[in-house]
């Protein structure tokens, strides 16, 4: 039996409810404790107007999705901040590319591993993935997704897989209209793996865009799909650029219209004034809007009851440079950039705040990389040993079996500040074993095998011409016995 068995009718169940309401009525009366930004009051009402409950791929509806491209593209192509913004994160994340750092194991030979090692790097350069990349990149930030489709190029020698870059545009759902598990182009399982890419053979923006018809469906393994995810059960990409897309537009406006201002002021040499009447007894009479000309290094009477004013010159002003830097400050935080790398301008600087900035940016960096490497590097080298398996003579005999590989990549290093303390602390920390020195030689995008073949070469021939190295300088410490 349940509960409405001993409800009488629906008279009862009224009832039933009207007690119920009461006593929750009594018990919200009693809370006194409550969430001040889950209330609505007329302060806050129109901030919060836009607000929703749509789901992540809900509120990036294709439409909603292609706006902000459109308007992120326009300020990457307009905007000088934007485009260099764009321009030095790609630098800083891919610089000249990656490179494969492969350990097969102590047991297989160093030149076999060295042998492998070359022949992706000649790959990577013949496929030119040091620029795809970096387009990846600037097209994460401004359309929020990229896509690399696995080609076959008949020009390459060997291995002959190659990768195509597409814009977003591209990936789109047939008809436009997405079935249950598609979502804009892109198709999942019933566990959410993505299994196909609906990508069609031409842009829809473009001069022949053809019907949307024109595509295919193209095998989640064969097409790198690299995006900006900001919640769960999200499939298709944000711009990482749109929470300042209207910071960009602000900026652009303040600066014209500052420019328009200062540039009115100085259009006009001098302005005629009079408090006098225009007409009858006053001021000598002149035509509304009126004009004369003023010759240069000479003296002219103004008509009779007016009198010369020259506007002042009061843009850009005092508050413009802080306005602009607080803006770009705003710009830059969304994508984890300091001010002094967006606005390449240290002046305000020093060295600890410097440090301090670069820190929190090369942490994003080193998390970008990491993303990027299970997304593009891995899958790509996967593709590439599946052809060059085949390929005579470009694997080498006697390796273990792929599955047991392991490897890892290397990247482009950044520069210190102060070069002679970051060699004696990476010398300490190597020596406590609290290091490697494969470690201290990737910070630096160096191969630590390559560096010691080296040192030992130099130092067989200094012994061999009786030059004996010199001492490496050391950092002079200060009063509390640390570097300086």
């Amino acid at each position: 039996m349940g509960l409405m068995d001993y409800i009488p009718g629906a008279g009862g169940r009224r009832k039933l409810q009207k007690q119920l309401a009461a006593q929750t009525a009594t018990i919200h009366s009693l809370i006194k404790a409550r969430y001040d930004a889950a209330q609505t009051t007329p302060l806050n009402e129109r901030h919060w107007a836009m607000a929703d409950y749509y789901s992540a791929d809900a509120a990036l509806q294709p439409e909603v999705r292609r706006k902000m491209r459109a308007r992120a593209r326009y300020e990457l192509g307009n905007n000088s901040y934007a485009a260099g913004m764009a321009s030095t994160w790609a630098h800083d994340l891919i610089g000249t590319g990656p490179s494969l750092r492969l350990d097969l194991g102590p047991d297989v030979d160093a030149e076999a591993t060295r042998q492998i090692e070359l022949a992706v790097s000649d790959w990577f350069d013949a496929i030119d993935l040091a620029r795809k990349l970096r387009l990846a990149k600037i097209a994460k930030l401004g359309d929020g997704e990229s896509f690399g489709v696995h080609i076959t190029n008949n020009r390459l020698r060997g291995v002959q897989l190659d990768v195509r870059l597409v814009e977003a545009d591209h990936c789109i759902s047939p008809f436009g209209m997405p079935a249950e598990n598609d979502v804009d182009g892109v198709r999942f399982d019933a566990d959410g793996n993505t299994t196909e890419f609906w990508i069609t053979k031409r842009h829809p923006g473009g001069l022949f865009p053809g019907w949307f018809l024109d595509g295919a469906w193209i095998d989640a393994g064969k097409c790198l799909h690299w995006f900006h995810q900001t919640r769960p059960g999200q499939h298709r990409g944000v711009p990482e650029l749109a929470p300042a897309l209207e910071l960009f537009a602000m900026l652009r406006r303040y600066t014209l219209a500052t420019v328009t201002a200062a540039e009115t002021a100085a259009d006009f040499a001098a302005i005629l004034k009079t408090t006098m009447p225009a007409e009858g007894a006053g001021a000598a009479k002149l035509e509304t809007l009126e004009t004369m000309p003023i010759v240069r290094g000479m003296a002219i009477a103004a008509p009779d009851g007016w009198e010369p004013y020259q506007m002042k010159a009061e843009h850009p002003t005092s508050s413009y440079d802080a306005f602009v830097r607080r803006l770009l400050n705003e710009i830059a935080r969304c994508i984890d950039m300091p001010y002094i790398v967006a606005a390449m301008d240290s002046s305000t600087a020093n060295y600890s705040s410097m440090r301090g900035d670069y820190l929190v940016y090369r942490k994003r960096l080193g998390v970008e990389r990491s993303d990027l490497e299970r997304v593009w590097l891995d899958p790509l080298f996967r593709a590439w040993h599946e052809e060059a398996a085949v390929v005579p003579g470009l694997i080498p005999d006697g390796l273990p079996p792929f599955a047991e590989w392991n490897w890892s990549w290397g990247w482009d290093g950044f520069e210190h500040v102060d070069p002679l303390k970051e060699a004696d602390a990476d010398a300490a920390m190597v020596s406590a074993n609290m290091a490697s020195l494969a470690e201290v030689c990737a910070k630096r995008g160096r191969d630590w095998r390559v560096v010691l073949r080296q040192r030992a070469a130099e130092k067989a021939l200094e012994s061999e011409l009786g030059i004996e190295s010199a001492p490496r300088p050391r950092v002079p410490a200060t009063d509390m016995g640390q570097p300086a």
